[in-house]
């Protein structure tokens, strides 16, 4: 059974940033970029996500990445591919749905970071948890069907930040779901898509996030 504790309301603290890459081809650009979004927005984690590409090349991908997170003091976590995770040196991986994780537990633990997300139901997240996962994410696009809608996320995350040990990752795909998640006691936000693409650029977009959100809890 996932570590569970006594019902409570929401903590107060601000969720700690996590963000997701691009897909990743050519990593130079990204490697430069990198230190300085995490260093001004006190990122916690960096989820890479790599390009389809051989074994080789997505460890050479890796590999120019890693140096530039860690030394910038954010953790390295790479998307499924968990058997590579030693071999760049990162910190460990995020699983795409429970097989994944109960598949890449015993290669990544006790050692290595192992997260997972596309839970489908409470059940999921708990016999996550009896797994014995680092955290559980909710929010990403499931692998069939649709997406829960955001005020359904939050009520999720609610639930599991009052409930469980175990940290709780809000994926959101917006500015407005990244301040309704970080709302709901989550420990981590996970943003994206939405900070690569905004046409200030990825420093301003993450900059507004952090400060808006810490800005929502003071008022909280």
């Amino acid at each position: 059974m996932a570590s569970s504790k006594t019902a409570q309301p929401p903590r107060v603290t601000i969720p700690q940033l996590y963000l997701a890459t691009p897909q990743v081809g050519d990593s130079t650009e990204l490697a430069l970029v990198l230190p300085d979004l995490i260093r001004d927005a006190n990122v916690a984690a960096v989820l890479v996500r790599f390009a389809p590409a051989d074994e080789r090349s997505i460890i050479q991908r890796g590999k120019a990445l890693v140096q530039a997170i860690q030394q910038a003091n954010a953790a390295m976590l790479i998307e499924d591919h968990y058997q590579l995770v030693a071999r760049m040196g990162a910190d460990g991986a995020h699983l795409r749905d429970l097989d994944a994780l109960r598949e890449a537990f015993p290669t990544l633990k006790p050692e290595r970071i192992a997260g997972v997300g596309g839970l489908q139901s409470r059940h999921d997240a708990m016999l996550a948890g009896e797994t014995g996962t680092d955290y559980v994410m909710f929010g990403e696009q499931p692998a069939r069907g649709a997406r829960p809608a955001p005020d359904a996320i939050a009520e999720r995350l609610q639930w599991w930040a009052e409930v469980f040990e175990i940290p709780c990752v809000g994926y959101a795909r917006s500015r407005d779901e990244a301040l309704a998640f970080a709302a709901t006691g989550a420990e981590f936000l996970l943003v994206g898509e939405f900070i690569w693409d905004d046409p200030r650029g990825p420093k301003a977009a993450l900059m507004d996030v952090r400060a808006a959100i810490g800005q929502n809890r003071s008022e909280g």
